[in-house]
Formats: structure tokens, sequence, C-alpha cells
């Protein structure tokens, strides 16, 4: 298929939403561990969530202190850096994927894995906007000290996004929400990553508080993981995003049926975003 690499990745971003706003739906944020369950499984993995409708992907970055994030990704994290995933493998997978589908893919990891990449910043990011990669998630970098990330990022058209929880004050989002790119990414709750039976109560009136700041859609994440959880947010969010529960979709299921697996967990939560 012709690819549009020329796109950078903030355009990237703006056009899944876009198409995602067109056709009256949630956008479907899919994240999963490079590397888990094995090297091999992740590309298969990654067709199967853009087969089951997701309209982006969340490339996790393997590491060995995932502060943001529950028991299912920490497993899955040691299972990917066991095998030696590495923060360069993780870019060759979006590459694939990218030149394959056309896909919107983020790489979502820590500070430091992207810091200790050789050429350092501006060589992972020269190399990410090369392969497609259309901007990071990064957990433990505060806005206020993101400077020297992007430096290295805005050039190469990547987005940096940032996550806002609920506790965060109407000072903080009022004059950092204003700067954000791509999109913005609230965590429902305050906690580390995993599936929940229920989203808080306050998560509408939390991103009411931040869309006030913003016109950039806004997704949200963190315990995301049954279809009511998606259908609740039609009117309040632009997108969700699922991580844990994909997780343990692929987990659940026998080795030559993940994909399938995967590809209808992922379709469900997709339907259930439609008006």
């Amino acid at each position: 298929m012709t690819v549009s690499t020329a796109l950078t990745g903030s355009a990237r971003i703006a056009r899944a939403f876009a198409r995602a706003h067109e056709q009256k739906r949630l956008a479907i944020v899919v994240y999963l561990t490079v590397g888990y369950p094995d090297r091999v499984a992740t590309g298969a993995l990654l067709r199967a969530a853009l087969d089951g409708g997701a309209d982006v992907l969340e490339l996790g970055v393997p590491f060995s202190d995932p502060l943001a994030d529950g028991a299912t990704v920490q497993r899955a994290s040691e299972v990917a850096l066991r095998q030696g995933v590495s923060l360069r493998d993780c870019i060759a997978e979006a590459s694939t994927i990218v030149r394959e589908r056309d896909a919107t893919i983020l790489l979502m990891g820590y500070t430091n894995s992207f810091l200790r990449y050789g050429g350092g910043l501006a060589g992972f990011a020269s190399d990410a906007a090369r392969a497609g990669v259309a901007g990071i998630v990064v957990p433990d970098l505060p806005s206020e000290e993101s400077a020297e990330f992007d430096a290295a990022l805005d050039p190469e058209g990547l987005a940096r996004i940032d996550l806002y929880a609920p506790t965060t004050p109407d000072e903080r989002l009022a004059r950092l929400v204003p700067a954000a790119r791509g999109f913005v990414y609230c965590v429902s709750l305050t906690g580390v990553t995993g599936a929940r039976r229920a989203l808080g109560a306050d998560v509408a009136e939390f991103v009411a508080r931040v869309r006030r700041h913003t016109s950039l859609p806004i997704a949200v994440g963190f315990g995301i993981s049954a279809p009511e959880h998606v259908a609740s947010l039609r009117g309040v969010a632009d997108a969700v995003v699922v991580g844990s529960a994909a997780l343990d979709a692929v987990s659940a299921a026998p080795a030559d049926q993940r994909p399938e697996a995967l590809r209808a967990f992922v379709s469900v939560l997709a339907a259930a975003g439609k008006d």
C-alpha cells in the first residue's frame, strides 16, 4: 500500500482521531508490550489489534522498573527484558507496521530508556521519525522537566503525550495543557495501570476540567477493560486507551489463538465506542 511517510507524527495522530470523529465513535488506543509473550509474536498481535479496530497502537518499551504500571504490564516487561528487547527493537517493530499498514504508532517508555539510546535523544528522535513513529508517552517525565525531550522531538515532528490525573490541580492544568501535543492523556484513577471492574466516578468531571484548556482530543486510560467502560465514555472523551486488559486477553489464549483472541477483544471494545 502507499504509506504517507511525509506526515509528521502530530499529523498522523490528528488523522487517526479525525477518522474516528467523522465516524461518530471513540478512537481506540491499544497498548502492547513489545516482546510479549515473545519476540516473534509481537508483529502478529499488532496486526490483530488493527484488524479489531484499533486506531492507534501504543508499543510498550520494556523497562525494569515501570513505576506507573500494575502487575500485568510489569510481568510483560520482565518477559520481554529476558529476551533482550530494546528500544531499538521497538522502533523496528513500529517501522514494519507503519510501512505495512500506515498505522499510527506511539512508543510508551520510561525516561531512562530514551536517555540511554545510542545517539541520545536526538538520535532517538531521528530514528523514530524515520520509522514513522508518531510520538511518545513517558509516564515518569513531568511536563515541567521535558524541555530536553521537546528540543529533540519537535524538529522531527514527534509528539510527546502528557498524562494528567484526577488529582492534578486546575492551576497546573491551566498552565500546561494548552501546550499539549497530539492529544491529552487523562488517567482515569489515582494508581497504576491495570484492569478494573469500574471506572472512577469523577472521570467525566475530570475530562471536563481538562477540556476547558484544550481543543485537542482527550483519551482516557488506566483501568479500561470492558465494553461498558468504553460505552460510558461516549460523549465524554474522544478515545480510550486499553493496555492491561489487552495483555490479559493475549495471556489467556492458547499460543496459536492469541492474535484472534486479541482481535476479537478489541473489536468488542470498538463496537462499544460507536454511537
